[in-house]
């Protein structure tokens, strides 16, 4: 029997915005597949034609640059003309003559620069970048190894001075703060800012931050140890469209300085109505606080309260029954008042739940894992380190039946010294697609 030939057509008379509209549809349809076929689907278009080249080089719009492209450096950029996102955070050479050459290229398109892991700013590059480049709207600058106070942040409002987002987290080490008389920054339309570890931040700086950024929706300032509860209380009125506060001491400074809640803050986070995240890690919280801020029918998704003190069940009840959106949960180190009760009457609460961190609350045990996968049918992720889990003999995997959950992708269980391989083997026939599995310091299983 002769065998059918099946031959590939390729339609060279369509015309290119035809084809970019079956390249976006092919993207969009493989949204659900895995991120290494998503972020590679354009490289097998590019091989069939050179009309489809041409064609995915323009839609070609992140690009990250590593050693092994430096050479390439130039054609790479002649090539894709269409950039949106840069990232040279991989690279450990000075930046200054690289950021000169690109500035050299037209991106009108450009947003996005990542600069990250550097010893310094490379200011005579930024400022080249910038006289050309002057559509960017988010600088991240971020592990550096010294940050000037006065000097770079008037180098970033100079060269930048439309940023929508700026991250500056991480630095190793500050220069410049026994001069800080001003704040030394005029980004007025930023909307995203992240100084995490600036540990000069005090009082003046947030007030003068909140104040005059008033499109702001985002600040993450965490172990930033020198600003008080009346400097966040006075500055929060000034940010109405705020949506999410990342705000912690560092863990050691909270133990020594704890920061405590006041009527003055509640009265303050009350007035956030956008609020959609809120970390107050390390803080000091009352059940009156959590009370407060339910009884305000915020739009939370995330709350994160590790290693906090003073609250009881009683608060984080009052406070999840009434806020049902919550999505990310964060409970470790500070909820260790919790019982498999407790969590079994808190799951009815959390019909969105998809990642929740329960680390260190050692009254907890199998009962909880099961109540949480059985409640909370978003659920994806858990996290129960230093639990009681295996420690509760009466196995629940019978009154599961079959079930199984699709949905789920990691599980955290390390530091469960009970946990045995019988209760490993039931929890991957729970989750077939698993992706994270973490079973560190679990002595009890063989490996």
């Amino acid at each position: 029997m002769k065998r059918q030939r099946t031959e590939l057509v390729y339609c060279s008379d369509l015309p290119d915005d035809c084809w970019e509209h079956v390249f976006r549809f092919v993207n969009e349809d493989g949204e659900e597949e895995e991120d290494n076929n998503r972020r590679h689907y354009l490289n097998s278009i590019s091989l069939v034609s050179k009309q489809f080249l041409s064609i995915s080089n323009r839609h070609k719009l992140c690009l990250r640059i590593c050693h092994p492209t430096l050479p390439f450096l130039h054609r790479l950029l002649h090539r894709f003309t269409n950039l949106t996102t840069l990232d040279l955070s991989h690279l450990d050479v000075q930046l200054n003559d690289l950021l000169i050459q690109i500035s050299t290229f037209p991106f009108d398109q450009l947003t996005s620069l990542n600069i990250s892991n550097q010893s310094s700013l490379p200011a005579i590059g930024l400022q080249a970048f910038s006289s050309t480049v002057t559509s960017l709207t988010s600088l991240t600058a971020s592990n550096l190894g010294v940050f000037d106070i006065i000097h770079d942040f008037k180098l970033i409002s100079d060269c930048f001075p439309f940023l929508h987002q700026l991250d500056l987290s991480n630095p190793g080490k500050i220069i410049g703060c026994k001069s800080l008389l001003t704040i030394p920054f005029a980004l007025f339309k930023l909307r995203k800012v992240n100084l995490s570890d600036h540990g000069y931040i005090n009082d003046q700086f947030v007030f003068y931050l909140f104040k005059n950024c008033n499109f702001l929706q985002e600040a993450i300032m965490l172990g930033c140890y020198r600003i008080t509860n009346h400097g966040i209380a006075s500055a929060l009125p000034h940010t109405p469209n705020l949506r999410s506060l990342f705000l912690t001491p560092s863990l050691s400074m909270s133990q020594k300085y704890p920061m405590s809640v006041t009527s003055n803050l509640i009265h303050s986070f009350t007035i956030l109505k956008a609020l959609t995240c809120l970390d107050l890690s390390s803080w000091c919280i009352s059940d009156h606080f959590l009370s407060s801020i339910a009884n305000q029918s915020l739009p939370l998704t995330r709350l994160s309260l590790g290693y906090c003190t003073g609250y009881t069940y009683t608060g984080i009840l009052a406070f999840l029954s009434k806020c049902l959106s919550i999505q990310h949960l964060e409970l470790q180190q500070s909820a260790d008042f919790l019982t498999d009760h407790h969590v079994a009457e808190l799951s009815s609460f959390l019909p969105h739940l998809v990642s929740i961190n329960l680390s260190c609350c050692r009254k907890l045990t199998d009962s909880t894992f099961f109540a949480l996968i059985r409640n909370c049918t978003s659920l994806t992720e858990i996290v129960m380190q230093c639990t009681g889990i295996a420690e509760n003999t009466a196995s629940q995997k019978n009154s599961m039946d079959s079930v199984v959950y699709p949905q789920f992708k990691s599980l955290c269980l390390a530091y469960n010294s009970s946990l045995e391989d019988d209760k490993i083997i039931m929890f991957a026939s729970l989750f077939p697609n698993l992706q994270l599995l973490d079973l560190s310091c679990c002595y009890g299983y063989q490996a």
